[in-house]
């Protein structure tokens, strides 16, 4: 009689677990989905970000060229003293 009673509990029991599998693989799926598409916005977002940094350091870089290449043509013998000064600093720092 015991076996008779497990072998009835046995084939109840199996659909169960496996509605209870599926609906795991679902919401495991589902949690994947959204942990991608969270992923792919803070990217996007990142990426709009650093966009907007590389573009305004590239703007300093391009104003400060131009501002040292009028210094250059208003002042040039205080460049090419500073470039000399320059130089022998850098020439003797990496001499020793």
């Amino acid at each position: 009689m015991a076996n008779e009673n497990q072998v009835g509990q046995g084939p109840a029991v199996r659909p169960q677990a496996q509605e209870k599998a599926e609906s795991g693989a679902t919401h495991a799926g589902k949690a994947a989905e959204d942990l991608r598409s969270a992923a792919g916005a803070m990217t996007d977002e990142y990426l709009g970000r650093a966009e907007g940094i590389w573009d305004d350091a590239r703007d300093r870089v391009r104003s400060f060229q131009g501002d040292s290449e009028q210094y250059v043509r208003e002042n040039p013998t205080k460049a090419v003293f500073a470039a000399l000064g320059a130089g022998f600093l850098l020439g003797f720092t990496f001499r020793r």
